[in-house]
């Protein structure tokens, strides 16, 4: 029984024995290198991808009006893309095919893609928003169908403040897709106002009250010119157009001051301003 036993141990070994390279410490040996030199290649690459971005941080941030959203996204971009090139050298290292690999994650790339479409949409137009500029953090600003002051320019997403204090998220595709209008573009703004008189009121005294109010309103920018002038003959009014210019944060200061001021003193003065009234004609039945 035991000399059987002992036969079968020893026919089991060797045929493990059989499976067994004569050289397996050569190959545990190189395959053990060949990871130990992965694990330093994308240790080290990594460091350098870090040194590369953080240097180039810096240059960017030297740029006179370089924005900082535009740094940042930068930085990430060139940091994936050469995490990425570690990443498939410590691989190659391994004996990984990099072709294949490099085919499959195109493709599944291609899939995300897809599938996120509006998404990359939104990228892009955060790129372009970034890199042209048509309104910066703090401008007041209308678009997609939104008029507030810019809080944040995202990458997917712009956030805007509206005069009441709500936070609306609009995506970027919705920004660009549309008409732009920047209210802080420029230092200064015109403010336009349509004041009507009645056809028995003096227009010169009018006209003089006009120019004399805009000219004594001390946010209204008198280098840049007034402008006061009969506009058109209405069906009950004649109307005057009242231009003048002003710093941009003062805008609705100067047009809700003008505005009060102009009905108060047609008031003291005896110049009406006309109203659409209704005429109403009683028929009798015979």
């Amino acid at each position: 029984m035991e000399k059987e036993l002992e036969k079968n141990i020893e026919t089991i070994t060797k045929d493990i024995s059989s499976y067994i390279p004569d050289n397996i410490v050569e190959i545990i040996g190189g395959y053990a290198f060949s990871l130990l030199m992965a694990l330093l290649i994308f240790v080290i690459g990594k460091w350098f991808v870090n040194k590369i971005v953080s240097l180039l941080g810096k240059v960017l941030r030297k740029v006179n009006g370089m924005d900082e959203t535009l740094v940042r996204f930068l930085e990430n971009i060139v940091y994936y893309v050469l995490l990425i090139v570690v990443i498939l050298t410590a691989l190659g290292k391994l004996g990984v095919e990099t072709t294949s690999f490099l085919a499959i994650l195109g493709a599944a790339g291609l899939a995300v893609g897809l599938a996120l479409k509006d998404s990359l949409g939104n990228f892009a137009s955060g790129v372009m928003i970034i890199l042209f500029k048509p309104f910066k953090v703090g401008d007041l600003v209308t678009a997609a169908g939104v008029t507030g002051s810019v809080s944040e320019v995202g990458i997917f997403n712009s956030v805007f403040i509206t005069a009441d204090n709500q936070k609306i998220i609009v995506p970027n595709g919705a920004i660009t897709s549309g008409t732009i209008t920047n209210v802080n573009a420029f230092d200064t703004r015109r403010v336009d106002l349509i004041v009507g008189i009645s056809y028995d009121d003096d227009i010169k005294k009018a006209k003089d009250i006009l120019t004399s109010i805009i000219s004594s309103n001390e946010k209204v920018i008198l280098d840049k010119g007034i402008t006061v002038a009969v506009s058109e003959l209405a069906d009950s009014s004649v109307n005057f157009v009242v231009r003048a210019w002003t710093k941009t944060p003062d805008y609705w200061d100067v047009k809700f001051g003008l505005t009060e001021t102009i009905k108060t003193t047609f008031d003291k003065e005896g110049i009406s301003i006309p109203y659409p009234q209704q005429d109403v004609h009683h028929y009798n039945k015979d």
